[in-house]
């Protein structure tokens, strides 16, 4: 399953909606700066998306335990592992977008 880069952006502004990353939008000022005042920035934002995967895969394997102990319906089971699923994709998409895009910058002609 190939996943585009807009489709990775996609997911990942449906994952700020939900509350698992911080507002992007608050984090570029209006005089056009790359960093807020907030500290919001690149690295920032890579850390938190990796910080949320985590979470959200330790979720899941705590579900996958109460699932088999019985303590917890399937569904509930199958939702966190596709929710886990779908972090992970979305990061590694754009971790291999930039590593393409720095591929790219290293071929220009100087």
């Amino acid at each position: 399953m190939s996943i585009s880069a807009l489709q990775a952006i996609d997911a990942y502004a449906q994952a700020s909606q939900t509350g698992q990353a911080k507002d992007i939008a608050s984090a570029v000022s209006l005089a056009g700066d790359t960093k807020a005042s907030s500290g919001l920035d690149f690295a920032s934002m890579v850390q938190d998306a990796m910080g949320s995967v985590t979470a959200s895969t330790a979720q899941a394997e705590k579900m996958v335990v109460m699932g088999a102990a019985g303590q917890t319906e399937l569904i509930d089971v199958v939702t966190a592992i596709s929710q886990a699923e779908i972090q992970l994709e979305t990061v590694i998409t754009v971790r291999d977008e930039m590593i393409k895009a720095y591929k790219d910058i290293l071929r220009m002609p100087i």
